[in-house]
């Protein structure tokens, strides 16, 4: 890109989040907006990214807030035009606890499913009519086939892989992209104390992918691309096994 977007991080202490905008500042991005909540906490992420040469600036966000999701974006946008945003926010909750305690399942599918419908709806509509700026969803191989494992997490992950993939399609033509990531499991914070499924990657290697499919004006990457396989196979199993699958 000859004059690369500024690139807005929601979730802004995302592992995920921070490397893809690394990435995108070596390609040439010069701003950077951290949204997250404690927006006044983020002198280690701002710190990491200025170090690059960023002008960074934080914002106070609140994923679940969805009534002021709207207002905090047309903003963002009335102040740097089209912009690269990557919407990392998200939880993975305790399906234990979910399966007995609805209002944490209800939280769960509220902040991976209804808060990214949301923000998702919200900057195609401001983009459009800019008829520019990207977009990256992150999906999970958990919602390929959903697991009696982690389906409160996995059924969130579903819908919003589905919702993404209609809006892609409908964005298809408008000169604004949608990037869909499906990661397999990830080693980092949200993992933390949880043994490594097979296939697992690293935030920086997710992030690699990320930056390599949006060179490429790709629609879509899974994080390992031996994961497209692996849920062409998961389709296929009888339901009998993939009942006794573990996480």
């Amino acid at each position: 890109m000859a004059h690369p977007n500024p690139v807005l991080v929601l979730g802004g202490r995302s592992e995920i989040g921070l490397e893809v905008a690394e990435r995108l500042v070596r390609a040439g991005a010069r701003t950077v907006v951290l949204a997250a909540r404690r927006s006044h906490d983020l002198a280690g992420e701002t710190a990491r990214l200025t170090a690059l040469g960023a002008d960074v600036e934080t914002a106070e966000f609140d994923a679940d807030d969805v009534g002021a999701h709207e207002g905090f974006l047309a903003g963002v946008v009335a102040r740097h035009g089209a912009v690269d945003a990557v919407v990392a926010f998200g939880v993975l909750g305790d399906q234990a606890r979910a399966e007995h305690d609805v209002a944490h399942a209800l939280a769960v599918v509220h902040t991976d499913f209804v808060a990214q419908v949301s923000v998702l709806s919200h900057l195609a509509n401001l983009l459009r009519p800019l008829r520019a700026g990207r977009v990256v969803v992150f999906s999970s191989i958990a919602g390929a086939r959903v697991r009696r494992a982690n389906y409160v997490y996995g059924s969130a992950k579903a819908g919003l892989d589905g919702f993404a993939s209609g809006l892609a399609d409908a964005l298809h033509g408008s000169g604004v992209r949608l990037l869909l990531v499906r990661p397999g499991f990830v080693v980092g914070r949200m993992t933390t104390g949880m043994s490594p499924a097979p296939l697992a990657s690293t935030p920086a290697q997710v992030a690699d992918a990320v930056a390599a499919a949006l060179a490429a004006g790709r629609g879509e990457v899974w994080v390992p691309g031996t994961l497209r396989a692996l849920a062409a196979a998961m389709a296929v199993t009888p339901r009998p096994v993939w009942r006794r699958a573990p996480r």
